[in-house]
């Protein structure tokens, strides 16, 4: 992983209509050996608003507030330098991350799995051969998809976006008895700009990154919240009040070259 600064900038433009209790996790994780400049500033009508920061074991950062109503403005940019270091694996991780789950159905996957892999090969290789599977099955379509698509949805649609390549990769992937989970990150190189969704497999004791979508370099992502599947690393969760979301937007970049993903190696994210 290369330490070059990543330079993030996220804004956020919200009206909340009734009263609610409102969750975010756009600020990038606190994990082992990351540097990080920050700067999150949240408005009601103007006027700051008191932030609740939640820290997860794996560094992710949920930012609650209590809101009446108004316009909400959301303003973060950070500079972030990575050490190189591995996120940590535990015992937990295994049970975990081998179950199914909301939008990573993996028990509905055995049978496609034992047509189409062999289940002999290394993990490593397994794990290759699920990524271009899963290339070669789908078509990335902006608008195709909604919130509620598991992924058997996206298997069936043929068609789909970075958090329905995630999930399909982490079905199959637990499906073979290989754990995996799903990452939120920035990702600097990704056009159109967005929040973006990768796939995380435990391989060899270390987790590594995944991603059948191809859309930008794995080593320069910079990762905001790791879960599940995407109902775990939502970068907004409104609890009990209505709110909308006008427009938001997101910049992610690198200072000096790129990084080059030929999409073959082994890759960590922090």
């Amino acid at each position: 992983m290369t330490a070059a600064t990543r330079d993030i900038s996220v804004g956020l433009d919200i009206e909340v209509q009734t009263p609610t209790e409102l969750e975010m996790q756009i600020a990038v994780a606190r994990v082992p050996g990351i540097r990080l400049d920050e700067e999150l500033a949240v408005t009601l009508d103007g006027e700051p608003v008191e932030l609740e920061e939640l820290v997860d074991p794996l560094g992710a950062r949920i930012h609650r507030m209590q809101l009446t109503h108004g316009d909400l403005e959301v303003s973060y940019r950070a500079a972030v330098e990575t050490g190189g270091g591995a996120t940590p694996v535990t015992p937990h991780d295994r049970s975990v991350y081998l179950r199914p789950s909301r939008y990573a159905e993996s028990d509905r996957f055995f049978a496609l799995v034992g047509s189409q892999f062999d289940r002999s090969l290394p993990a490593a290789e397994l794990a290759r051969e699920v990524v271009g599977f899963v290339a070669s099955r789908l078509r990335y379509v902006p608008g195709v998809s909604d919130v509620n698509d598991s992924a058997i949805d996206t298997l069936l649609d043929g068609a789909g976006v970075c958090r329905d390549y995630a999930h399909l990769t982490i079905a199959i992937l637990r499906a073979l008895n290989i754990p995996a989970r799903l990452a939120a990150v920035y990702a600097p190189g990704l056009s159109p700009m967005d929040f973006h969704a990768v796939a995380e497999a435990l391989i060899d004791g270390e987790w590594v990154v995944l991603d059948a979508t191809r859309l930008a370099p794995r080593q320069s992502l910079v990762r905001i919240a790791t879960g599940r599947d995407a109902a775990d690393t939502a970068f907004l969760d409104n609890h009990g009040g209505s709110i909308l979301l006008r427009s938001y937007r997101i910049l992610a970049t690198v200072r000096g070259d790129l990084a080059v993903d030929d999409g073959a190696g082994l890759v960590r994210l922090p």
